[in-house]
């Protein structure tokens, strides 16, 4: 996985409207958009172009092998989202 995003996400979408691989998620009309906590990186789609990260107002997306020690369940968390589909 190129990059994580974490639970200071305020899904606002910018980092889906910049995602050329479409591997963000949920969006706003998906069903568990509104159940969901935050918005995660499909690891298998994101091809690490990095085009989420400047565009990140709460500073919630982090490159997987520069998480901060406190966020490193975030990695399995992202992976898990896409897990159950």
């Amino acid at each position: 996985m190129a990059y994580v995003i974490t639970d200071t996400c305020i899904k606002d979408e910018l980092c889906v409207a910049v995602c050329p691989t479409d591997c963000i998620h949920p969006k706003k009309d998906e069903p568990e958009f509104e159940a969901a906590t935050q918005v995660y990186v499909d690891p298998e789609g994101c091809i690490d172009c990095g085009a989420c990260i400047p565009v990140c107002t709460s500073g919630s997306i982090f490159v997987a092998e520069e998480l901060p020690e406190d966020k490193k369940e975030f990695l399995e968390k992202n992976a898990a989202f896409y897990a159950r589909k």
